[in-house]
């Protein structure tokens, strides 16, 4: 009935279609095996994309050929670029969704994948021999043979739903769980945990009242995820709005905690940090006289409204007589109520650079299965997963992100050195080089190796090229042309900087603060002819390439450094526990990990510099 697959990708949700596309896309014969086709690309909590860290995720995929962005773009209801008031590094794009467009553009987008077939299907088993993975079992009894195999599973491993003093089976509200692969996967010698996450009440927008509520726009001039061609900017968006708890609130879900799955113990997993429920925000901030409440339309046309900051499993009455306490939730009506949910996971330390597992050939994991929480960390993981099974299986290669030059090759040696206990979420503060890690340089970081992979076309590889060597040409022309005093003071004084005595190259003016260059150039008659040419993507680039020069050259010498680290390579079957001088931590940490180098070794956690300096030696360095 089927074929042998190249790839077969289990999940239709965010990891598992950028993988389905990414093996699909490189000419892979691939198929997507998910339990229901009309929740494929489905977003299961908030109805966004990006924000803090994640918004540079999903600008990488884009850039890495990934359709994240061009899904986010298409189904945008509202652009903000989060942290214009801070540095470049710190800028995140972020949309609001439609939440039924999104899932729709994703499914269409993957129906339009050559070498992409569909099966919807439970996968309860893997069929696996000698360590090597040959293709998986379904609950129709059927065996599908593959080269290699990418779980995707999301929160439907085992999953358990809870909502108060009850708790039923599913993956997600209204769907089954996935149950047979975890107890497959133990039985092979994985490490399996428990995680929980949660998500809060929808209700009906027409029973707010918005006028008790603070409007939040979006950016008047709003910007897009993708740096191609295939979407276009907001020609107009939809207002969020934010309201706040307060005492009365708090008192009512006091009431509701001796029923709290949370506060019981029903719920073993462990839950978001970065993301409490509600009762677990009053609990921990009992100072607090009040919570931030967002409150997000779920699509253009929908009357359904998300209630972001309201997470909670608590009974549904008390769910109701709290938001009620709420400004502008006075009448509101609810469509569903919050609920956690428990999930099986498999801890990322057995796991490869590659997302392919040490115990398993041919077998990868992507996405929340790694223990890693939101939409975009685990479509980073599934792109990254679905271009290294197809690398692995024409016997090329790996494909592997370092962390100087993607927040996904942070996110990615962060779980594979350190594991973790708790949800991972991807933040700024985590990346080490993230003056090089922009959002807005993103194409100029990874669409040349996106055009060497094959998953980006000459087309817009060419367009990258001309966006850098206009920009330098630009950078170019600043350094060697100067502004008139006449010209500039007006400006300089406006702002409070210094005015110039005599003719000054306009870099230099640049690299004042406050100083934007589209301001100096629109100052610069003379020469609007040559410098319309250039686009606001194009001067933008440039100012903050002036601007930070200093900074990004100091970032680029220690990523550097880093990399000679790299480059010290370790034995893949070394036993270090005949290095009786390591710590007796580092030598269990090193056998289980086997790091593939001394610069790997130094970040896994517990790994001290005495026991890296103890390596250097062994390895005659």
């Amino acid at each position: 009935m089927f074929p042998t697959y190249d790839v077969i990708v289990v999940g239709g949700g965010h990891a598992g279609s950028e993988a389905a596309a990414a093996a699909a896309n490189l000419g892979a014969r691939t198929l997507l095996v998910t339990m229901n086709m009309a929740t494929i690309g489905q977003m299961s909590c908030n109805p966004a994309m990006g924000g803090i860290a994640k918004g540079q995720i999903v600008r990488e995929i884009d850039a890495l050929g990934g359709f994240s962005g061009i899904v986010a773009d298409r189904s945008a209801i509202q652009f903000r670029m989060l942290n214009r008031s801070k540095g470049p590094a710190m800028w995140s794009p972020r949309t609001q969704n439609d939440r039924m467009l999104f899932a729709n553009e994703w499914r269409l987008r993957l129906e339009q994948c050559d070498h992409l077939d569909f099966w919807q299907d439970m996968v309860v088993g893997l069929n696996v021999k000698d360590g090597r993975v040959l293709g998986v079992r379904t609950g129709m009894g059927l065996s599908i043979s593959a080269k290699a195999v990418i779980l995707t599973n999301g929160t439907f491993l085992n999953g358990v739903i809870h909502i108060g003093e009850k708790q039923f089976g599913g993956g997600r509200a209204a769907e089954r769980a996935s149950t047979g692969i975890t107890e497959e996967l133990v039985a092979l010698g994985f490490e399996a945990g428990r995680m929980k996450t949660g998500t809060p009440p929808r209700v009906d927008g027409r029973s707010l009242d918005y006028s008790r509520m603070e409007e939040q726009k979006g950016d008047e001039k709003p910007s897009r995820f993708s740096f191609g061609n295939e979407s276009k900017p907001l020609s107009r968006q939809r207002s969020c709005y934010i309201s706040y708890t307060n005492p009365a609130v708090h008192e009512i879900l006091k009431e509701g905690f001796s029923k709290s799955p949370m506060f019981t113990g029903r719920i073993q997993g462990t839950g978001p940090r970065y993301c409490p429920s509600i009762e677990d925000k009053i609990e921990r901030f009992s100072e607090r006289p009040r919570h931030q409440i967002f409150v997000e339309p779920e699509g253009w046309n929908t009357v359904e409204v998300y209630v972001n900051g309201f997470s909670t499993s608590l009974p549904e009455d008390i769910q109701v007589k709290a938001i009620q306490k709420i400004p502008g939730f006075e009448n509101a009506r609810l469509f569903r109520p919050g609920y956690a949910i428990e999930y099986d996971y498999f801890p990322p330390l057995q796991l490869k650079h590659s997302l392919e597992t040490r115990l398993v050939e041919n077998l990868y994991f992507a996405g929340q299965i790694n223990g890693t929480t939101g939409y975009e960390e685990a479509a980073g993981q599934g792109l990254v997963a679905g271009i290294n099974a197809v690398q692995k299986i024409r016997e090329k290669e790996a494909f592997i992100l370092r962390r100087d030059e993607a927040y996904i090759g942070v996110l990615i040696d962060d779980l594979i050195n350190k594991g973790t206990e708790e949800p991972y979420r991807m933040f700024t503060s985590r990346a080490e080089y993230r003056l090089l890690l922009r959002q807005d340089n993103a194409d100029l970081r990874l669409t040349p190796l996106a055009h060497r992979l094959g998953l980006v076309d000459s087309e817009r590889y060419e367009k990258v090229e001309k966006k850098k060597s206009r920009v330098e040409e630009l950078i170019t022309w600043l350094k060697k042309t100067s502004v008139e005093p006449q010209t500039i003071n007006p400006l300089l004084e406006s702002l409070g900087s210094s005015p110039i005595r005599q003719k000054l190259k306009t870099y230099g003016v640049i690299t004042r603060p406050g100083i934007t260059l589209s301001d100096v150039l629109k100052r610069m008659s003379e020469y609007h002819h040559y410098l319309s040419a250039f686009s606001a993507e194009e001067i933008e680039q440039a100012e903050i390439q002036i601007k930070y020069q200093r900074y990004i050259d100091k970032e680029r010498e220690m990523a550097e450094r880093m990399i000679e680290l790299e480059d010290l390579l370790l034995p893949p079957s070394f036993d270090y526990s005949r290095i009786s001088a390591l710590s007796a931590e580092a030598r269990e940490k090193l056998n289980k990990i086997k790091p593939a180098s001394i610069g790997q070794a130094s970040r896994i956690s517990g790994i001290s510099p005495a026991d890296i300096s103890i390596l250097m030696v062994h390895i005659g360095r």
